[in-house]
């Protein structure tokens, strides 16, 4: 039997994504670029297990927002914010099955460019976020944002999130997650990271002692 890809090599695999078997030198190069590869496949795993982080040379420095500092301070402090936040893209993620890494990664790239413009001129301009599926990652973020200044102002009878620390949050979810994806145009190693974090019926509210221990400083 032929691999059902490529119609030239043997067919030594059984891949979910095309519900039929194909030849390892097209499951390796369509990986996540062609194939919309399902979280749970072995062979995906398996080069996820093996798989190199990206060098310095292959990611673009300005996307990472090295401008903006984030000290081991600023993740104590805010680690429920960090939290809450990672647990709203999780959330995004969860309702549309579609999404993929560069999906959030474009969404937070747009939030973190509105949001230093803020912070550095006072200008309130929002980015322009393109497409259904990153304005519902971006719209998912502010209500985690309304509800923890809301959770501040219950408890305190006032907020300490300034505009800088959200776009400190949220460039280390953009760091997090350029760290994280593959880089394939169909990754979702960023997505299953989130969920990893938060599994499906578990709350966002999580024990001070318990958060330390959830995020992966990038």
């Amino acid at each position: 039997m032929s691999c059902s890809i490529c119609d030239l090599r043997k067919e030594k695999r059984f891949c979910p994504a095309v519900h039929g078997r194909i030849c390892p030198q097209c499951c390796g190069e369509q990986r996540e670029v062609t194939l919309d590869c399902p979280s749970d496949c072995p062979y995906l795993q398996q080069a996820r297990q093996h798989e190199k982080p990206r060098s310095a040379d292959q990611l673009d420095r300005a996307s990472l927002f090295l401008q903006v500092e984030i000290s081991d301070q600023f993740t104590y402090e805010r680690e429920h914010l960090l939290m809450g936040l990672t647990y709203a893209l999780a959330q995004a993620a969860r309702a549309d099955r579609r999404l993929n890494d560069a999906d959030l990664i474009s969404a937070l790239s747009a939030m973190c460019a509105s949001r230093e413009r803020l912070v550095n001129s006072g200008l309130h301009y929002e980015q322009p976020i393109t497409g259904s599926a990153q304005l519902a990652v971006a719209a998912q973020i502010e209500e985690m944002l309304k509800q923890y200044q809301a959770a501040e102002q219950k408890h305190m009878g006032y907020s300490t999130l300034r505009d800088s620390d959200v776009l400190k949050a949220l460039v280390f979810l953009l760091r997090l997650g350029i760290g994280r994806t593959s880089g394939r145009p169909r990754s979702r190693a960023y997505i299953d990271f989130l969920f990893a974090q938060f599994p499906e019926k578990e709350s966002a509210v999580v024990a001070p002692q318990e958060a330390g221990n959830r995020i992966i400083v990038p």
